[in-house]
């Protein structure tokens, strides 16, 4: 009976060793990440709505590898935005302007650290430029609402304009939802309230500056994203000379359709096999040989 036993205390004993032995390893890994020796290098400002859980000496990274460093994180007094600073080894010098910097978080529960996605502009950032296009890091709500099917909106830290869009319907559109144009996020949603005399919605619209040469006349319409994915605002683009400007309306615009009505309408209009028969002049319920 005894010998049983010991076994098992033993097991238990050497799980608890392994187990300590892997936090150990753990702590000693992260440490050595945020403290790898950098070489010469340059500064490059960012600013973030949201940093999270970011830290100094965070890791900058490239396409998964590492090639600089979080410098520092300020919070100017009257703003709200994180002011951050990456150290960059001068020998990645080569990063576009346009290149989008974001928080992301290594593995489910992981230190969080910035990561660079290149962009195609021809001018490249020199040592203390700005890279004004950032992405938050996301909170597990937005998560879930990414996982739904909302995507994901680039914060517009550099600018953006103002248009807005009266519908009779919005559905369950919320302020942060994305605008898209060809399917590619290029703002959000600023606002949605009720107008108490028109009796709509009006939504206004925050989009990225470089977006400038919208068609006044182009249609905005409410659409969902899946089959029970959240909603966002899509752009078609119009046909004329003019271009959208800060503080306009546009006219054309298509509300939310509720599953409701796309119940009732299939129901009215009858399945494909129904409108055959009526094409054919030939009821499907008038029983044969009766006219």
């Amino acid at each position: 009976m005894s010998q049983p036993r010991s076994s098992y205390a033993v097991g238990t004993g050497l799980f608890i060793v392994l187990g300590f032995a892997a936090l150990a390893y753990l702590a000693t890994q992260t440490s050595s990440v945020a403290n790898v020796r950098q070489g010469d290098s340059y500064i490059v400002d960012t600013q973030f709505t949201n940093i999270g859980q970011l830290k100094e000496r965070a890791p900058v990274k490239i396409a998964g590898v590492r090639v600089g460093q979080v410098k520092s994180i300020t919070l100017t007094p009257g703003h709200e935005v994180a002011e951050v600073k990456l150290s960059i080894d001068k020998t990645y010098d080569k990063i576009p302007q346009d290149s989008v910097a974001t928080i992301f978080t290594s593995g489910l529960l992981g230190d969080q650290y910035v990561g660079i996605q290149y962009g195609s502009a021809k001018q490249m950032v020199a040592a203390g430029g700005t890279l004004s296009r950032t992405k938050s890091t996301e909170p597990l709500e937005e998560m879930l609402g990414k996982f739904f099917g909302a995507g994901s909106v680039v914060d517009n830290v550099g600018g953006s304009y103002t248009v807005r869009a009266d519908f009779s319907n919005v559905g369950s559109l919320s302020a942060g939802a994305p605008v898209k144009m060809a399917g590619v996020v290029i703002g959000s949603v600023q606002s949605v309230h009720a107008d108490p005399v028109k009796l709509n919605a009006q939504v206004v619209l925050a989009i990225d500056k470089r977006y400038n040469a919208i068609p006044d006349d182009s249609s905005a319409a409410v659409f969902t994203s899946g089959l029970i994915g959240t909603q966002y605002v899509a752009i078609q683009p119009g046909g004329s000379p003019d271009a959208l400007k800060d503080g306009d309306e546009m006219i054309l615009t298509q509300s939310a359709m509720q599953l409701e009505d796309l119940i009732g309408k299939f129901l009215v209009n009858g399945s494909p096999n129904d409108k055959k028969d009526a094409g054919n002049g030939k009821p499907s319920d008038t029983p044969a040989g009766k006219h």
